[in-house]
């Protein structure tokens, strides 16, 4: 029988890879749903190939377009998620992708936990800033979560089965982006077409940006306390240059470990959807002239500076997440747009992410989605009206 799956943000970097990967083998996948949020072209692509018949479009425009020029296709448009709850029957996909980024991502990630046998999140906000509604909804339905995340992948690896283990410390580590080895009076010169040229990874422009100023970093120790129940002074940051070690466990019983692959997303994307299967991957060789120069260090955190934020987070999960999230996805598109310069973006999302208007959220627990996207607008309304 073929597997059932659904990809939310299949025409983005991971939607992609996770779409290539059930392409080649073909026979054994059935993709009942897919999305995506203005690239209509790809979309029908894939949609094609699998005859796939439901189709979301976030893009309002977009949706109204594809509904009107593909009419005559055998294939349902919609514009919103909430068409899932209509779509399946509890626990009929077997395997759900969640990649669309932003925050909106968290309702369609609760939404497919129900209809989902398995399901695997990449939208970092929806785990960052949701993850005790994520975490109910996985342990009502019994539905299986892998993280897909290369470091998350690797610290989920890592502890299976290793449960009556106590984990000391987890470090998880960073290529350090395009200016590891700038001095710091060097990044009055990062420019965004520097800061858009990662050294190991092919990524989306945000996510890019984030790993130039290392914020990337610091939602993911948010994330890897979350998913595993830890504490945030048990989660170190070390830059490795090459990306091939994601994550190092040190265990209580005097063992550590880490895993090491290529900068390839389809390695923990492959192993997700096989899980318990021991299918092959054909993957490179082992590179020993990296192993043999691994080059971990301590993160500078006078260079990068939004590394010492993960001093000042709450331990409890609240709302401050998503103001953090909100901010910095404010003063990333700003740069973007080239409207502030690097050094503005930097200096911008560490003060106005310390402001007592939004660190007042710590105090506030995530009860609900709407608490969410609530605190999201209120965030976005504050800074429009600051000016800045």
């Amino acid at each position: 029988m073929k597997k059932k799956i659904v990809i939310l943000g299949s025409t983005g970097s991971v939607g992609k890879n996770t779409f290539k990967l059930i392409l080649k083998d073909k026979k054994n996948f059935e993709i009942k749903l897919l999305s995506a949020n203005k690239n209509i072209s790809s979309l029908l692509k894939q949609a094609k190939i699998f005859k796939v018949k439901h189709l979301i479009i976030n893009d309002k425009t977009k949706y109204l377009l594809a509904k009107k020029k593909f009419k005559n296709l055998d294939i349902k448009f919609y514009n919103s998620f909430k068409v899932i709850d209509h779509l399946f029957n509890k626990k009929e996909i077997d395997y759900s992708m969640v990649s669309i980024s932003g925050i909106n991502g968290l309702t369609p990630s609760i939404k497919l936990i129900k209809y989902s046998k398995n399901i695997a999140i990449v939208n970092k906000e929806s785990l960052i800033c949701g993850w005790e509604l994520i975490n109910k909804q996985l342990k009502k339905n019994k539905t299986n979560f892998y993280p897909i995340d290369s470091e998350h992948y690797s610290i989920f690896s890592l502890i299976d089965n290793s449960s009556n283990i106590k984990i000391e410390k987890i470090y998880i580590t960073a290529s350090g982006g395009p200016f590891l080895n700038y001095k710091l009076s060097d990044l009055k010169r990062a420019s965004l077409i520097k800061a858009l040229k990662h050294p190991n990874w092919k990524m989306g422009k945000k996510i890019t940006i984030d790993s130039s100023t290392l914020m990337n970093k610091v939602f993911e120790v948010i994330e890897a306390k979350n998913i595993f129940d830890l504490k945030y002074k048990d989660i170190i940051v070390l830059s490795h240059p090459k990306s091939y070690v994601h994550a190092i466990v040190k265990f209580n019983n005097g063992i550590s470990k880490f895993l090491l692959h290529d900068a390839d997303m389809k390695i923990p994307i492959h192993n997700s959807l096989y899980w318990g299967q021991n299918k092959p991957y054909k993957s490179k060789q082992i590179n020993f002239d990296v192993i043999n120069n691994l080059n971990f260090k301590t993160i500078d955190g006078k260079k990068f500076p939004l590394i010492n934020i993960i001093k000042n987070l709450p331990q409890k999960n609240s709302l401050y997440e998503t103001a953090l999230i909100t901010i910095n996805d404010y003063f990333v598109d700003k740069f973007l747009n080239k409207k502030i310069d690097y050094l503005s973006l930097v200096n911008s999302v560490y003060e106005y992410s310390n402001l007592r208007m939004f660190t007042k959220f710590k105090k506030f627990p995530v009860n609900t989605v709407s608490d969410v996207y609530k605190t999201k607008r209120f965030v976005n309304f504050q800074l429009s009206k600051l000016g800045v």
